[in-house]
């Protein structure tokens, strides 16, 4: 069903320094100049402490009720913080993650979340079992007692009518669910089809789990040092020559082969291949099915893309906006490096149309990709946020 969790051993929450372990960190991360102070981030850094101290409060009283009364129910509220990109919901969502003394948790993009359940529902069918979503919610409580998931976007249809029956199963069973989002609940799934099918798991979130919002000033990704090589713009013989050089640098003199990725039987092959590098347009794999579980077999396969002649997109082509959100989350989660060339500025690559809000997160992770400090010293926010998952 769904892959086997790894528990982690903490942080003691209730050690001498006790009950602000959370603030402490975002302190030490500001004191050591991995971020800039924050006023919006440090008020939430406190609210994200109170909730610590509340869900292991309702913790223990669910453990005392569950051995003596035998009822499963969950008092747990969850999380849900939402702002607008480059605020830093993923950063102290993580430092929230690696200072609750959680014995099962994990921390995963919403994306990858929903591709796992997916293939844990064919299998349970597969097997001819019957409910395989309880089933599923089942196998995800068994192992999680928290549950992390970062960039809570819903745009296809199929999740849509999935989420809201797995998260309530995953709230029944006790799982403590904190999740972020660029979207306010209200806004979940907005303008999609069958919505009206959707408004029910908005309910639920609001009942279920408490709302942070995170909507300082500054997108702090916009205010780094940028790698001159990395994002080049406009496309034009200068950029391209430009991109063969940086090609002929990543191979090393390596040759080319076809790199194959493969997801649910399918099949995608890229002749430019070398080492860990992979070159392609934007139209090879924006321009196709090429979906989440894709992008994840990808990211396994390769550490740096160059992506050539990323076009300006108008409203008409929002699947392929859509596939380049996707892709660039990926390449984001796993701390893969990037270079692109495009006809235009990151915020001028999709202004408008179906999905341009979310397309803001993409313009504002691609700032940070195109940084100096993302490619020459590992200083990334991702590699940082990495780095608080094991606060001292």
């Amino acid at each position: 069903m769904m892959p086997e969790q790894q528990a982690e051993t903490p942080p003691n929450m209730e050690d001498a320094r006790g009950k602000r372990l959370i603030v402490e960190a975002y302190q030490r991360l500001v004191q050591n100049g991995a971020i800039k102070p924050d006023p919006a981030q440090a008020g939430a850094a406190q609210m994200l402490q109170r909730f610590a101290q509340r869900l292991q409060a309702s913790r223990k009283k669910l453990g005392f009720i569950r051995r003596h009364l035998g009822w499963t129910a969950s008092p747990v509220r969850g999380l849900y913080i939402f702002g607008p990109a480059g605020r830093g919901k993923s950063m102290l969502m993580d430092l929230f993650y690696g200072t609750m003394p959680v014995a099962s948790k994990r921390r995963v993009h919403f994306h990858a979340f929903m591709q796992e359940v997916h293939t844990g529902i064919t299998a349970v069918r597969k097997q001819g079992l019957d409910d395989p979503v309880q089933r599923v919610a089942d196998s995800i409580a068994d192992a999680t007692g928290l549950l992390c998931l970062d960039e809570m976007e819903i745009s296809d249809i199929t999740d849509a009518m999935l989420v809201g029956r797995l998260m309530e199963k995953l709230f029944d069973r006790g799982v403590a669910v904190v999740t972020t989002s660029n979207s306010q609940p209200d806004d979940l799934y907005k303008g999609g089809w069958n919505r009206d099918q959707f408004v029910p798991f908005i309910a639920l979130l609001k009942d279920r789990m408490e709302i942070l919002e995170l909507d300082g000033p500054v997108d702090h990704r916009r205010n780094r040092p940028r790698h001159q090589s990395s994002y080049l713009s406009p496309l034009n013989d200068a950029t391209h020559s430009a991109i063969d050089e940086i090609w002929h640098t990543l191979r090393e003199g390596q040759p080319e082969a076809p790199l194959v990725v493969r997801a649910y039987g399918h099949e995608h092959v890229f002749p430019r291949f070398t080492g860990t590098a992979l070159r392609c347009d934007f139209q090879s794999i924006c321009g196709i099915p090429f979906g989440p579980a894709d992008c994840l077999d990808l990211v396994k396969k390769i550490d740096v893309l160059v992506l050539e002649r990323v076009p300006v997109l108008p409203p008409k082509r929002n699947n392929e906006a859509r596939r380049l959100i996707t892709l660039i989350d990926t390449l984001y989660e796993a701390n893969s490096r990037l270079v692109v060339s495009a006809a235009a500025a990151p915020d001028e690559l999709y202004p408008e149309g179906d999905g341009a809000f979310e397309f803001r997160r993409t313009v504002s992770r691609l700032e940070e990709m195109r940084s100096a400090g993302w490619w020459n010293d590992g200083d990334s926010a991702s590699k940082a946020r990495e780095r608080t998952k094991e606060v001292p």
